[in-house]
Order: C-alpha cells, then sequence, then structure tokens
C-alpha cells in the first residue's frame, strides 16, 4: 500500500522558513517522479514544485521559484521542500504527490498524502 506522510508544517511569520518533509513507503520511491502541490482554503489544488527520479532536474510554480527548493533522499524514501522569504498567501495545506513516470507531469499523480498545515501569519 501506498503511503506518503508529511510532516514539518506550522505557523511561521512572514519573511520566514520551514522545511517539508514527506515519507514515502509501499513502492518504490527512486522509480518515480514526485511533486509538492498545496490548497488554500477556498482554493483549488495548486502544483507547487517537482522533482525527477534522481533529483537533478527540478521544476517550480511561478509564484515560488526563487524561494522554495525541492529535493529528494532515496536512500531514505524522503521527499523535501525547502520553503524559504514565506508570505501570507503561502498558506495552505502542502502535500506530496507520486507521478505515474519517472518524469514530473504537472497534474497528474496517482497517489497523494494528507497534507501538513503551514500558515504565514504575523
Amino acid at each position: 500500500e501506498v503511503q506518503l506522510v508529511e510532516s514539518g508544517g506550522g505557523l511561521v511569520q512572514p519573511g520566514g522558513s520551514l522545511r517539508l518533509s514527506c515519507a514515502a513507503s509501499g513502492f518504490t520511491f527512486s522509480r518515480y517522479a514526485m511533486s509538492w502541490v498545496r490548497q488554500a482554503p477556498g482554493k483549488g489544488l495548486e502544483w507547487v514544485s517537482g522533482i525527477n527520479t534522481g533529483g537533478g532536474s527540478t521544476t517550480y510554480g511561478d509564484s515560488v521559484k526563487g524561494r522554495f527548493t525541492i529535493s529528494r533522499d532515496n536512500a531514505k524514501n524522503t521527499l523535501f521542500l525547502q520553503m524559504n522569504s514565506l508570505k501570507p498567501e503561502d498558506t495552505a495545506v502542502y502535500s506530496c504527490a507520486k507521478s505515474p513516470l519517472a518524469s514530473v507531469v504537472v497534474g497528474t499523480y496517482t497517489h497523494w498524502g494528507q497534507g501538513t498545515q503551514v500558515t504565514v501569519s504575523s
């Protein structure tokens, strides 16, 4: 059974940083691209960032480019999202999502986790 469990969310002031983690199990993590997605209150699902199997190719949504960094540790079956210069509009539930392929396909996922809440507020 595929399981994706996020952690690391919390309350942070504008301009602050957080590092999210996603522990994956139930599948061969190193064979699939992974993404981070988020959903703000009252809004639809937004793709945030994606990374290919080896970690050498990463992509970002325009709203987070230059502030967020995605990475993965295939030996530990873990996906990360380093978030810097956080803004109130980054407030959302952040989830990791598994791609059906080795490359990132925005909007196409086979599984995603329950998510972790990130709140940016003073």
